[in-house]
């Protein structure tokens, strides 16, 4: 009997062993390593809300303290409460929507309305209309740093960025960017960072200073638009049109993996809660799910299957849960000299949000 104990331990001490030797250490986190690999993730729709109304979508925000979804719809932000399925409100007049920001220690929004070149403010509250304010032409993604409590929209006609004081709601400067920009995060540290898309690489504004510090290559990704970041980590996740994400270190700007995805992605997203990167695939309907084994070692888990132009999405970082936005398509309209990549049209009354959540 004492002999079977000590070759169980023995047995047991080679295992520990091998895992340590896999593993690593990082900012008082311990990552399993390669050894070990994550299993399946665990996702898939808990359910389908039927919204309907008319209108194109972009960008999708999420509040966890309320549990409202902030969707953008051409005109307005509808405003659903996701627990009792109802819409509690819209803002109206943000011609041409693409973003919107929350600022949760003002308790105020803020709206890229890329039609009308400006930025709507709103109370998190009422969602009532504070006030607008200029930006640069066509301004499309949209961030709030906590840090130094200023906006930052993202302008991609003008390819620059207007800086805003949150709290007196006036611009503060105008950034020059070196090309067109796509989504972008607040990273902590003074640090906003931003996918460039027809470059092809990523950039860090100084928040405090208003300035461009860095512009970092992204080969071998491509047109990159969705952008998520692990703060603790210091880790970027790019999503790139040509089906990869690319994972950089926010510091230095080196590229950590490049992991295949899904094809149309336009988000992604990083829940530090459980380890998991999100790339959403409009195109290919898949909900590309990437785990973070280490600071420097990532696997991509699995494809859950979504809905054909599934392409935006945004977590809760408190359940988990994952909110996507699509509708049914009739065909698409002929190629015209204007228009080499017609999109199809959105059938009326079929717009949802799709929840995901892990089993």
């Amino acid at each position: 009997m004492k002999r079977r104990i000590r070759l169980g331990l023995t047995t047991g001490a080679v295992i520990l062993a091998a895992i340590i030797a896999t593993a690593s250490y990082s900012n008082g986190k311990f990552y399993p390593g390669s050894a070990t690999p994550a299993g399946p993730s665990g996702y898939s729709l808990l359910k389908t809300i039927k919204l309907g109304g008319e209108g194109g979508w972009d960008y999708i925000t999420f509040d966890s303290e309320t549990r409202r979804l902030y969707i953008s719809r051409a005109t307005k932000v509808v405003v659903l409460d996701v627990d009792s399925e109802k819409v509690v409100g819209e803002i109206p007049n943000t011609q041409g929507v693409h973003g919107i920001a929350l600022a949760m220690d003002l308790e105020k929004g803020f709206i890229s309305d890329g039609r009308a070149n400006d930025v709507t403010i709103f109370d998190m509250k009422t969602l009532k209309t504070l006030g607008t304010v200029a930006a640069g032409a066509n301004p499309d993604a949209i961030v709030y740093d906590a840090g130094t409590k200023r906006i930052f929209t993202m302008n991609g006609r003008s390819k620059d960025s207007t800086a805003i004081d949150a709290v007196a709601g006036k611009v503060l400067s105008t950034i020059a960017l070196p090309g067109k920009p796509e989504f972008s995060v607040s990273g902590g540290r003074g640090g906003i960072f931003v996918n460039i898309e027809d470059k092809g690489e990523m950039l860090r504004i100084d928040a405090e200073k208003l300035t461009v510090t860095n512009t970092w290559p992204l080969t071998p990704c491509e047109s990159p638009s969705g952008l998520a970041m692990d703060r603790v980590q210091r880790r970027l996740f790019s999503g790139c049109e040509n089906k990869l994400m690319a994972v950089i270190d926010a510091d230095s700007g080196k590229l950590i993996a490049s992991l295949p995805i899904g094809e149309g992605v336009d988000a992604t997203a990083f829940d530090p809660g459980t380890g998991y990167a999100f790339a959403s695939n409009g195109q290919s309907a898949t909900l590309t799910v990437v785990h973070e084994n280490s600071p420097s070692n990532f696997t991509v888990v699995e494809d859950v299957p979504t809905r054909k132009g599934a392409r935006t999405m945004t977590l809760d970082r408190e359940t988990h849960q994952v909110f996507l936005v699509t509708a049914d398509f009739g065909p698409p309209p002929a190629v015209t000299a204007d228009n080499s990549h017609p999109r199809p049209a959105i059938l009326p009354g079929s717009f949802v949000v799709l929840v995901y959540a892990k089993k």
